[in-house]
């Protein structure tokens, strides 16, 4: 079986390799500044899954500069994708958010916009700026859905109903907006089948997925629970299962952006075994041989 992995739709979509460059809008969330809540959802870390992410201090063009520069040191990459990734990207003034976003799509090595956000983030006005943006270049918008389960999305104070999940899917595809969606495998009390259910929701109505283990990080609500044994974190064994399982009921045409995925590991408490990436990767690549799933679109195409 194959499946149709980010590599495999950037080659046809842009011709090459194309990479993504991670920048910092200098943002927060609603869940974190009093609107919703100040806590943040419970697995998230103090930078706001943004470690990896560009400093706030340097404008727009030269975080892409940066970025540049440290990926050519490694690749003669020509392409690039203008990825807002830390909080909530979307959460700002539109007159901020037109001026940044235009600023990181300007360069003719940029080839899109990706924009990390919430479905509750996303009013009118909002995606009037997004439907511009789109005619100028492609636009993705990575939806954090994380699970479908209402049980669930309580626990780790998602701080939105699935119904607002649906009305942003649409309300983008409405313009044209590509919807990627972030699943996380392994939050606490879910099951196999939760997962899948979870997975076969998503894949009926997105463009993409992203598919991320549970990272248990330090100066988290979600680490208490852990050291009080409420819940353990998924073995290696047990994440390649459910991964295999999550790939085989996605449709031919979603495009799977992630399949495992980095935590800082200044901050990563559990599992451990996620921190050695080459050895995952492996791992992966080695179950997916025996299950004979393999990268590129699917022969269904």
């Amino acid at each position: 079986m194959r499946y149709y992995s980010l590599n495999e739709y950037l080659k046809s979509t842009f011709g090459e390799k194309v990479y993504k460059i991670s920048l910092n809008g200098g943002m927060t969330c609603p869940n974190r500044d009093g609107t919703i809540d100040t806590r943040g959802c419970i697995f998230c870390s103090r930078g706001g899954s943004g470690e990896f992410a560009a400093s706030a201090v340097l404008d727009i063009k030269n975080q892409i500069e940066q970025a540049k520069q440290r990926i050519k040191a490694k690749t003669d990459c020509r392409k690039f994708i203008a990825y807002f990734q830390p909080f909530t990207n979307t959460y700002a003034s539109v007159e901020y958010l037109e001026k940044i976003f235009t600023q990181a799509i300007e360069g003719d090595e940029i080839v899109a916009l990706s924009i990390a956000t919430r479905p509750d983030c996303l009013g009118d006005d909002v995606l009037a700026l997004l439907d511009r943006l789109n005619r100028i270049k492609p636009v993705w918008v990575e939806l954090g859905l994380q699970t479908i389960h209402k049980q669930t999305s309580d626990y780790i104070r998602r701080g939105y109903e699935l119904e607002v999940y649906d009305t942003a899917v649409r309300n983008l595809h409405s313009i044209g907006i590509n919807v990627i969606t972030h699943i996380i495998l392994g939050l606490p009390n879910e099951s196999k089948e939760m997962m899948l259910e979870t997975v076969k929701y998503v894949g009926e109505r997105t463009d993409g997925v992203k598919l991320q283990l549970l990272h248990i990080l330090k100066d988290t609500d979600l680490l208490d629970d852990y050291n009080a044994g409420k819940f353990k974190a998924l073995t290696i064994e047990e994440y390649i299962d459910i991964l295999c399982d999550c790939i085989e009921i996605l449709p031919q045409n979603v495009v799977i952006h992630r399949i495992t995925g980095d935590g800082d590991k200044k901050l990563l408490v559990a599992p451990l075994w996620s921190a050695d990436k080459k050895n995952v990767l492996n791992s992966i690549n080695r179950i997916f041989s025996q299950r004979n799933i393999t990268q590129g679109k699917r022969a269904a195409d």
